[in-house]
């Protein structure tokens, strides 16, 4: 957070302009979806990002539909080692309603959609973005872009396999090598075990147990 130049303010000033930041507990996930292509054509990936540990998951698809996007939240539920609160999307209508649909009469009868059922089962609150306003799902918006400048933009693939191997091992790489500044120098798994240290009953398993070897971001296709 940056200071402002000014010496002194009165307290009762800045008391205010501190309630304007936001802190945020672990377990509050970014999730959007995107399109990678490719020789033999696209391929879609669904990312979940913790906005304050940075750690990174993704899945492949070949659809961005409600069903996917509900079965991706519940393989991100079951793989993060901490419980998740809150999820923030866009208003795709791979994660929500469309808004101009939400007051519908018919909604009372169909129910919640079924990524927001998800949300439900596990007791997490679904946030999403104002409408016509995605940039404000900012941090899975920039690990999208990162995917692509590391992978689609610089190389070529002739097979949907070499594509998702080098996804995977970009993804690894980041959550268990890439030291981020916004993590004081730190690996997202670095920052996730010191968390566990510091508080471990909010954790569901030891995050140890995530070291890369046997562990497997990929899921099977529209599990």
């Amino acid at each position: 957070m940056q200071q402002h130049s000014i010496s002194r303010l009165p307290a009762a000033e800045t008391a205010q302009t501190r309630k304007r930041f936001k802190t945020y507990e672990i377990g509050y996930v970014h999730i959007n979806s995107c399109e990678l292509r490719h020789a033999e054509g696209k391929l879609v990936i669904f990312l979940a990002i913790d906005r304050l540990l940075k750690f990174a998951y993704v899945e492949f698809h070949e659809s961005a539909g409600k069903i996917e996007g509900s079965a991706f939240l519940r393989n991100v539920v079951s793989t993060f080692p901490y419980e998740i609160h809150t999820v923030l999307t866009d208003n795709d209508m791979t994660f929500a309603n469309l808004p101009q649909n939400r007051t519908w009469p018919s909604q009372r009868f169909l129910g919640p959609h079924i990524f927001d059922r998800v949300c439900i089962e596990h007791g997490i609150e679904h946030r999403r973005t104002k409408p016509y306003h995605p940039w404000i799902n900012g941090q899975a918006e920039r690990m999208n872009r990162t995917i692509k400048d590391a992978t689609v933009k610089v190389s070529h693939y002739d097979d949907l396999q070499s594509l998702k191997a080098h996804v995977l091992a970009f993804v690894t790489d980041y959550n268990f090598a890439k030291h981020l500044k916004a993590l004081r120098c730190k690996t997202p798994f670095q920052t996730i075990c010191h968390a566990w240290t510091k508080d471990p009953d909010r954790f569901k398993i030891d995050p140890h147990h995530l070291i890369p070897g046997p562990y497997a971001y990929q899921r099977k296709e529209g599990a």
